[in-house]
């Protein structure tokens, strides 16, 4: 392998799952940012004050991980990625409270709520996925990211792309959303908050409340996708997606066996406030039943047909 412009091993104080704890970065399947390699390391592209840079982190026989980075922005992408693996997370205040819980909180030990510290990073993605299915969200994303995007540096196992800088976002013209799949007004939106995409990433410095409160200044950018930028970016375990077309009665479902609106979710979170999102999260990775698949559901709308 040829050599890093950056190496890092980082020792967890707490269990750590690699592929648990910064699964939702990856933005579906084909995301040219993201990939696992043969052996189960992850391989992650990005883009740093510094420039693009490409992230390897693979688990070591000891416990620890290994960081290897290669780009202009190598060495803040691998001394980053310790908080990217959850470093930051500090669940000993978390209390399981019901059996469902305690079982699902023993079994996933190593599930960290991720800090990329890349707000605008996550922004876009999070605008892409406003009020359409997952499918075409990611699929808009793709594209978007392989025609726009830089190559990747390093050795990665295959061609991976660097998300495009604010002012290849703005630049990005109407036919090319249109043909992307993305409907005017998240066309504009991703356009608007890329002009400020340098207010917008200060918001990794920020506390939570003013970090909400600067992340939904922009218009277009609810407490939804404010809520998804806080789950990836600043490693809110407490930030709950209200607005989703499927979680309040997904949680309704799973902790009482019905519906839910949003208000009713999150008196039902209450009692683990502080750690809502990591609720979530363990319910779905113990495999908690929610809703049964009958009903509404949302439709695939083809933006490239209007």
């Amino acid at each position: 392998m040829v050599t890093a412009d950056a190496s890092l091993t980082w020792h967890p104080p707490h269990e750590t799952d690699l592929h648990q704890t910064i699964g939702p970065l990856r933005r579906g399947p084909g995301d040219p940012t993201f990939l696992v390699d043969a052996g189960g390391a992850v391989w992650r592209t990005t883009r740093t004050e510094a420039g693009t840079a490409t992230v390897r982190i693979a688990r070591r026989p000891d416990g620890g991980f290994r960081c290897d980075a290669w780009g202009e922005g190598a060495d803040a992408a691998a001394h980053s990625a310790p908080a990217m693996l959850g470093a930051d997370d500090d669940a000993a205040t978390f209390v399981p409270g019901i059996p469902e819980l305690a079982d699902a909180h023993r079994r996933n030990p190593g599930l960290r709520v991720p800090r990329t510290g890349r707000v605008f990073e996550a922004l876009v993605p999070a605008v892409l996925e406003q009020k359409v299915i997952t499918l075409q969200a990611h699929a808009s994303w793709r594209r978007l990211v392989l025609r726009f995007g830089e190559p990747a540096p390093g050795p990665t196992p295959r061609p991976m792309r660097v998300v495009p800088s604010p002012g290849g976002w703005r630049s990005i013209p109407s036919w090319e959303w249109h043909r992307a799949g993305v409907d005017p007004r998240r066309a504009a939106t991703v356009q608007r908050v890329a002009a400020s995409a340098s207010r917008i990433d200060e918001a990794a410095g920020m506390g939570r409340a003013d970090a909400m409160a600067r992340l939904t200044h922009f218009a277009g950018v609810g407490a939804w996708t404010a809520a998804e930028v806080a789950q990836r970016a600043l490693g809110d375990a407490d930030a709950v997606s209200v607005g989703d077309y499927h979680l309040a009665n997904y949680v309704g479902h799973a902790l009482h066996g019905r519906d839910m609106t949003d208000d009713e979710m999150l008196e039902a979170l209450a009692p683990w406030a502080g750690h809502r999102y990591r609720v979530i999260r363990l319910l779905m990775a113990a495999g908690a039943r929610g809703r049964p698949r009958r009903g509404p559901r949302m439709a695939f709308v083809d933006h490239r047909a209007i």
